[in-house]
């Protein structure tokens, strides 16, 4: 059997972000769960332009599209853009502030 989805063409349901975590613009945000391996999910998630703050969970996630900045609380700052991958841990304090429509693939 096969499972087989195509992540950039899905239809994403974006809801604004909690206004304690806006710091500028209006953006929106939203995530479709595609499917679960082991006790890992795998999903599509995305954010329009602005800059927010989040807490994250442990995630491992590819840049689909878009371009964007993520911050840590020690002041390292990665560039976002399709191919990235970047590895989140439990806890971390971040600071996301996306330029174009941000759309990665995520496993956590």
């Amino acid at each position: 059997m096969v499972d087989h989805e195509l992540a950039l063409p899905q239809t994403m349901p974006l809801e604004p972000l909690p206004a304690d975590q806006v710091l500028q613009g209006s953006p929106l945000a939203g995530t479709v769960p595609l499917t679960t391996v082991a006790d890992t999910e795998v999903g599509v998630w995305e954010m329009t332009p602005g800059v927010c703050t989040d807490v994250e969970t442990d995630e491992v996630f590819v840049v689909l599209s878009g371009s964007a900045t993520v911050q840590f609380e020690d002041g390292t700052a990665v560039e976002l853009g399709p191919g990235s991958v970047v590895r989140l841990y439990e806890g971390e304090h971040t600071t996301w502030t996306v330029r174009e429509t941000l759309r990665k693939i995520y496993l956590a």
